[in-house]
């Protein structure tokens, strides 16, 4: 007579662990997709927020260029998304008519009263 009180109780933490565990499994999984297509010239973030260029990799380790010139060696598990390329990134001289964005001019500072 016990088991029946807290049945609905076990019924909803069972389903919340197996929901729970499958988004686990599809971020794993979906981080194992992301370390095995990395590829030499990819442009990537590491957990640590480090920003690189890819050179160079091997089973378990990839070599970035953080700068002109500059190569670290990262573990491949430190790689967290790769860096798409998008429009996003353009210069902010075009203004998009519609959005209503105003473009700043050079003023003339005011004048400072003797107050």
């Amino acid at each position: 007579m016990d088991l029946v009180v807290f049945l609905p109780l076990i019924l909803i933490m069972g389903a919340f662990m197996f929901f729970a565990s499958r988004k686990q499994k599809k971020a794993m999984q979906a981080t194992i997709d992301l370390h095995e297509s990395l590829s030499v010239g990819d442009r990537i973030h590491t957990t640590s927020g480090l920003q690189g260029t890819i050179t160079g990799i091997s089973d378990d380790n990839i070599e970035l260029e953080i700068a002109p010139g500059v190569i670290t060696t990262w573990m491949k598990l430190a790689v967290r998304d790769r860096i798409e390329d998008s429009a996003d990134d353009e210069d902010f001289d075009d203004i998009d008519e519609e959005s209503g964005a105003v473009e700043l001019t050079d003023r003339p500072a005011p004048k400072a009263d003797g107050n």
